[in-house]
């Protein structure tokens, strides 16, 4: 009888599972993701957190909808808006969240601080370190400030000796920083390998679920900006949060891409400072802080994440190209939409954008998707090919299709009683919008139904 295999081939994308190599994952079909690790083990997937996570092992039974009870979610409330707003409110007990960001960005000091809030409040608190010392630690959180006795640190890797702490204190909230760095002896593979991270995460589940305990798990990226290790890692926990920003600027983004407690639309924004990350209650202010006044290019629209509007400013550089390939630069906005945004212009409006080259930013570093900022990017891309300065005063806000018709966009209200809010005067919306908008009389609003009546008001106030 044949011997079994050790070891078997994962795809890091989607977890598949198979006895031989292949180029090409058979059920994803993404290429070169299929690496060795160590075969799951039936036995060892039976014993896994046994001794903590006990009440797994119950007999399995079917129940119907009728026999399920339901009730309000039991939450732990930090005490950071920020940071409570993007989980959907809080903390629920027993979830598994992992958090990823560049290395710098300030994830360890994110959790710190949390702790330190939770800590206040009587909530037990285990942070778990495998990148740091003890020493290291104290350094970071004397930056922050006080700590009591509810918080305690630990400085392991080994997730057996991780489980025996676990069961002694049985803390409400535990943080794990970070993944990589943990193993299990069980397994024979490196730190940080696929298998390493895919059985320490499924442990971690297990406990979570079992003990009720709310388990945050930092999470390194790769240089493509995803979490390093095996994509069905972000399938296993109940939720993703990116943090988010330039690591030698001062701005930090908190995004949820995955939450299975609430919105996933919902940001959180910090700044950070000598004394850790500070909230930042006013996102828009803060992004139009610095904004010139009398320079072309420049056009504020605005953006809505989750239920927060926020107001952001669209810079375009167009400048005339030496080269047969004119540059192309987007930083914060996706790249394909404004070669298409560009395209219309030439098409629909004809200008030669072709013998130039096109640098688009949103400044303060924002990362924005939705297609509501379409119209403001076209009228700073004609404000700098015109070298027309558009008025400070003004927002605009509407979605640009291929035939250069602006389209309306959800919570259009919203978005002009921010840009109200925030003394704009004026706001350039799709004239679809304008009947949603009657009641709203302390604005002078431009109803557009192209991007040439836009650019003819560009034009106007211009001169």
């Amino acid at each position: 009888m044949a011997k079994a295999r050790d070891t078997s081939f994962f795809c890091k994308e989607c977890g598949y599972e198979s006895a031989k190599w292949a180029g090409q994952c058979p059920s994803c079909r993404a290429w070169n993701t299929m690496v060795e690790a160590p075969a799951s083990s039936a036995k060892g997937l039976r014993n896994a957190g046994r001794g903590i996570g006990g009440g797994l092992l119950r007999e399995a039974k079917a129940y119907t909808m009728a026999e399920i009870k339901t009730g309000e979610e039991e939450r732990i409330i930090t005490g950071m808006e920020e940071f409570d707003r993007v989980l959907g409110n809080g903390i629920i007990k027993g979830s598994l969240v992992l958090v990823g960001g560049d290395p710098g960005i300030g994830k360890s000091t994110l959790l710190t601080q949390v702790c330190r809030e939770l800590s206040s409040k009587g909530t037990e608190v285990l942070y778990i370190s495998g990148e740091e010392s003890l020493s290291q630690i104290k350094l970071r959180a004397d930056r922050i400030g006080d700590f009591n006795g509810h918080m305690k640190l630990l400085c392991e890797t080994d997730m057996d000796a991780i489980e025996k702490v676990l069961t002694e204190l049985k803390p409400q909230v535990c943080i794990i920083d970070s993944i990589q760095t943990m193993f299990r002896p069980d397994v024979a593979s490196a730190p940080g390998s696929t298998g390493q991270v895919r059985e320490s995460t499924n442990l971690l589940m297990q406990w979570a679920k079992g003990l009720g305990i709310a388990i945050f798990v930092v999470g390194h990226v790769t240089k493509e900006g995803v979490v390093a290790g095996p994509r069905m890692l972000e399938h296993m926990v109940d939720t993703v949060l990116y943090f988010e920003g330039d690591a030698h600027g001062a701005y930090r983004i908190l995004r949820g891409v995955k939450n299975r407690f609430g919105s996933t639309n919902e940001i959180g924004v910090f700044e950070m400072r000598s004394t850790g990350l500070t909230q930042v209650p006013n996102p828009s202010e803060y992004m139009l802080t610095g904004r010139p006044l009398d320079t072309s290019g420049s056009v504020v629209s605005c953006s809505m994440e989750g239920t927060r509007p926020i107001l952001a400013e669209i810079q375009a550089l167009v400048a005339r190209s030496g080269l047969n390939n004119p540059r192309r630069s987007a930083s914060g906005v996706e790249f394909n939409r404004i070669n298409i945004l560009i395209a219309v212009l030439e098409k629909r409006l004809g200008y030669h954008m072709s013998e130039c080259d096109v640098y688009v930013n949103v400044a303060g570093g924002m990362r924005v998707s939705e297609t509501a900022l379409d119209l403001a990017i076209v009228l700073a891309l004609a404000s700098g090919y015109m070298d027309v300065v558009v008025p400070a005063d003004v927002m605009a806000v509407g979605e640009v299709g291929l035939s250069g018709e602006v389209r309306n966009v959800n919570q259009i209200e919203s978005r002009v009683r921010e840009a109200v809010k925030m003394g704009f005067t004026e706001c350039i919306v799709p004239a679809s919008s304008m009947n949603a908008l009657r009641k709203m009389t302390n604005v002078k609003l431009h109803g557009v139904s192209n991007v040439s009546e836009a650019i003819g008001l560009l034009r106007k106030d211009g001169k």
